[in-house]
């Protein structure tokens, strides 16, 4: 079936803007549609261009004047030197009249040759000014969260199509260098038909023209005969043909003159072809428009703008700005609710890393660290002036986790930012990898033997998420353990053990009882059970669920040592502190013996 009218008129697309898009393009020569073959029935094709051009306020009424033809994909880029020595053009600089700047590319063209295909390349200050990193074809933005900024289309050869920017970023990018953005863009709807007779206009075709503030724009549709194969209706030809006659095809090195009258002759025909008449329809849109830059540049210049960001300070209820709260003498804290700490750590760049046993430091991407502490009752506190500072996106994070003053401030932190004297404590989250390390080392050196499996670089992401804060969420305890588990016991190999303390003839040992067993040589049988019953706690809790008989489940807490009536987090830090416990024993065994 042959497209109808409104494909051809694209209503919608006429009524669509850039400035209203989340993604404005910066360059984009594309076929979104293509198909058939030219000049035969069924063949439809859809072409989409789009070029952009920065340009300063007092340049904007020379660039309104130019149109497709000059500030479309055609037009071309690169350095250029003159020959007299008195100007130069760098590459991203557009020029109209020769020595005149106009405006500033933000998309570079480069060509090589046929083999090789054009490459796109981003204005490298667009790429400075945002700060942004590219990754493959995207270019993203660390200060915020890794963000996509900017994207790199391709097509299925691997030939850049489109490279497009969030608006947002790109207003805002304007605004600092005091620019507005011109978008010059082409879109071309064709198709061959058998007639057009399901096509009502004129014979002469529809052509509008449209201009507002920040938009212009000319469409044009129309249809007429051609001949299969693709050749004008009217099928004629003419063909003119000149040839040298002063070149002798004998001669060895042959050599001519300069060509006149005397050494050439021509002669000309014409014809008219003859075939199938068809029919083309054709809708094109031709459109410049303007993208304004925001009032204030945030990312760029670093206008202050208010966040609309507010924290409760007191067990009142009173909260107080963002704005408020950016002095480093404001002398309040605020209170978070624990489930913040997977959230940030869950960011690409996000990190939780401990001072002392209530202390540490948390951030949701490199270079915005916070102090925090953990109080009496597991909530976060951290110093008002240090979320105040955060950038804008980091703060919608923490707010969202704000509640009101309960169970004071840490104690240790306290300790740390007021007296200035640091706990001497450490937590078990820090000691874990440390003494895990220790135990493979000391146990090595006394048998000879490894008593872990795999790599210990390997294991850094199972060692950053054991922290206490994983015992938040329902069922997070279970989960805690698991991980626990995984790094210990799973990575224990009772094989080795057994070379030491071998079962009875029909028995068979887990890893943690081979452990119990091999530890019987250095210590007493009983003082072995006590020393690892948290361990096999922990390894119980691992295969627990909230549906298990509250008899047992209470069996099991308190064989890890766990208080099931504390807080998430307490119950956290009380399941890593009794494994870490159980290894520093093991450790301090394996140095004695």
């Amino acid at each position: 079936m042959p497209k109808d009218q409104e494909w051809f008129e694209m209503p919608l697309i006429r009524k669509r803007r850039f400035a209203t898009s989340v993604w404005i393009p910066l360059r984009i020569s594309e076929w979104t549609e293509k198909t058939g073959q030219y000049g035969h029935i069924g063949y439809l094709e859809e072409f989409f261009g789009a070029a952009s051009l920065a340009v300063a306020p007092i340049n904007r009424p020379s660039a309104e004047k130019l149109d497709w033809h000059y500030l479309g994909i055609a037009r071309d880029q690169g350095s250029y030197a003159s020959r007299d020595k008195k100007t130069y053009k760098p590459a991203d600089v557009y020029q109209y009249d020769e020595g005149k700047d106009l405006g500033i590319e933000l998309v570079l063209v480069q060509h090589f040759n046929r083999e090789n295909p054009s490459e796109w390349h981003l204005n490298q200050d667009l790429v400075f000014a945002l700060r942004l990193m590219r990754e493959g074809d995207s270019w993203v933005r660390p200060d915020e969260d890794y963000c996509e900024v900017v994207r790199l289309r391709r097509d299925s050869n691997h030939h850049p199509i489109a490279i497009e920017i969030r608006t947002e970023f790109l207003r805002d990018y304007l605004a600092a260098r005091q620019m507005v953005l011109c978008i010059s863009s082409y879109r071309q709807r064709t198709e061959i038909c058998e007639n057009s007779s399901h096509i009502r206009w004129p014979k002469e075709g529809i052509e509008e023209s449209l201009k507002t503030d920040g938009l212009s724009d000319r469409f044009k549709c129309h249809a007429y005969q051609i001949m299969e194969g693709g050749h004008f209706a009217e099928g004629t030809y003419a063909v003119f043909q000149i040839s040298r006659t002063d070149v002798d095809p004998g001669e060895d090195v042959p050599v001519f003159g300069k060509e006149s009258d005397e050494n050439t002759e021509g002669k000309s025909w014409t014809g008219k072809r003859e075939g199938r008449l068809l029919t083309r329809i054709e809708g094109e849109l031709w459109r410049q428009e303007w993208i304004e830059p925001t009032p204030t540049s945030t990312r760029v210049r670093g206008d202050p703008v208010p966040t609309g960001l507010n924290y409760i300070v007191d067990a009142s209820g009173e909260r107080l700005s963002s704005e408020a709260l950016d002095d480093q003498d404001i002398g309040r804290w605020l209170w978070f609710k624990p489930e913040v700490v997977s959230v940030l750590t869950g960011r690409r760049g996000g990190h939780l890393s401990w001072y002392t046993q209530d202390t540490g430091n948390l951030r949701a991407s490199p270079d915005y660290d916070v102090h925090f502490g953990v109080n009496s009752i597991g909530l976060i506190n951290i110093y008002a002036y240090d979320i105040a500072k955060l950038p804008e996106w980091q703060q919608k994070i923490w707010s969202a986790y704000n509640v009101s003053p309960d169970g004071g401030v840490s104690e240790e932190l306290l300790a740390s930012q007021m007296r200035a004297q640091p706990a001497h404590t450490s937590s078990p989250e820090d000691i874990l990898p440390k003494v895990l390390h220790n135990i493979g080392v000391r146990f090595e050196e006394r048998t000879g033997l490894k008593l872990f499996h795999g790599e210990e670089p390997s294991l850094d992401r199972v060692y950053l998420s054991i922290h206490r804060f994983r015992a938040v969420p329902a069922n997070g305890v279970y989960a805690l353990a698991k991980d626990i588990i995984r790094l210990v016991a799973d990575r224990i190999d009772a094989s080795q053990l057994q070379k030491i303390a071998a079962p009875p003839k029909g028995e068979r040992w887990g890893s943690l009882k081979s452990l119990e067993k091999f530890l019987s040589i250095l210590v007493s049988p009983m003082d072995a059970r006590d020393i690892m019953a948290p361990l096999f706690g922990a390894y119980e809790l691992r295969l627990r669920d909230a549906h298990v008989a509250s008899s047992e489940v209470n069996e099991v807490f308190h064989l890890a040592r766990v208080d099931q009536n504390a807080s998430p987090v307490t119950q956290g830090f009380q399941l890593i502190g009794s494994v870490t416990s159980v290894l520093l024993n093991i450790e301090e065994i394996l140095q004695q013996a």
